[in-house]
């Protein structure tokens, strides 16, 4: 058994870095190394029998380093503080809103569609960074699990297609950016907007810590509200 949790670290690894060398290389929003990596190992997995338990032991220290690693997202952060000063009026308003929106169109979507409480509960906090949307979950009654998922899955989007978006939309302002991939696609969107901008990054990473709170702070109140509209 044990040959099957020592090479899951260095997999993920070069998997990843194989996966961003080709996206630079050939500069394609759809090969974002996160997307790629994904559909190289999950059908390894698959094919070998091998259960994410096992596979992900083996590499818990990629999991462990995503804290810190979040945490790092401040010192960006930091360097902008001056504009932070002069705009926190209007910070605070955006993050406001795009919390708002996003937890309401989750769960009154899921609850319109017909989907359970539980589950309208786990979509709720999608737009917040994983730890922080599996706690919001679980205090309303729903899926951290599901709540994971969606995480990752509106991430990859925001990742993937919001530059493109940008451009269709005409939108250059850097804080803008930021605050927009920020708010709406959590850590994934701050990086790759790390990645695009310095300064995009930084206002991504003040859109992704407020809006944690925002989330945290209202989500309670909010949910037993669209139940009420929708459930």
């Amino acid at each position: 058994m044990i040959h099957e949790i020592w090479w899951s670290l260095p997999l993920s690894l070069v998997v990843y870095f194989a996966a961003r060398k080709l996206a630079q290389s050939l500069n394609m929003p759809l090969l974002n190394p996160l997307l790629v990596s994904m559909a190289v190992i999950i059908p390894l997995l698959l094919l070998t029998g091998i259960p994410y338990e096992r596979y992900f032991q083996g590499s818990k220290i990629l999991n462990d380093l995503l804290q810190p690693a979040v945490v790092a997202l401040a010192y960006p952060l930091y360097e902008q503080l001056h504009q932070i000063r002069a705009r926190w009026k209007s910070i605070i308003t955006v993050c406001f809103i795009g919390s708002m929106t996003a937890m309401i169109s989750g769960g009154a979507i899921a609850l319109w569609m017909g989907a359970t409480p539980e589950i309208a509960a786990s979509i709720m906090p999608k737009s917040v960074t994983t730890p922080i949307a599996m706690a919001v979950a679980e205090s309303l009654g729903g899926i951290p699990a599901i709540s994971a998922v969606c995480v990752i899955f509106v991430g990859i989007l925001g990742a993937v297609f919001g530059h493109t978006l940008f451009k269709i939309l005409k939108i250059t302002t850097r804080s803008a950016r930021g605050l927009a991939m920020g708010t709406a696609s959590h850590a994934l969107g701050t990086a790759r907007c790390a990645e695009m901008d310095y300064q995009e990054g930084a206002f991504g990473s003040l859109a992704l810590v407020i809006c944690g709170i925002i989330t945290s702070l209202l989500a309670p109140f909010l949910f037993p509200v669209l139940l009420h509209l929708f459930g």
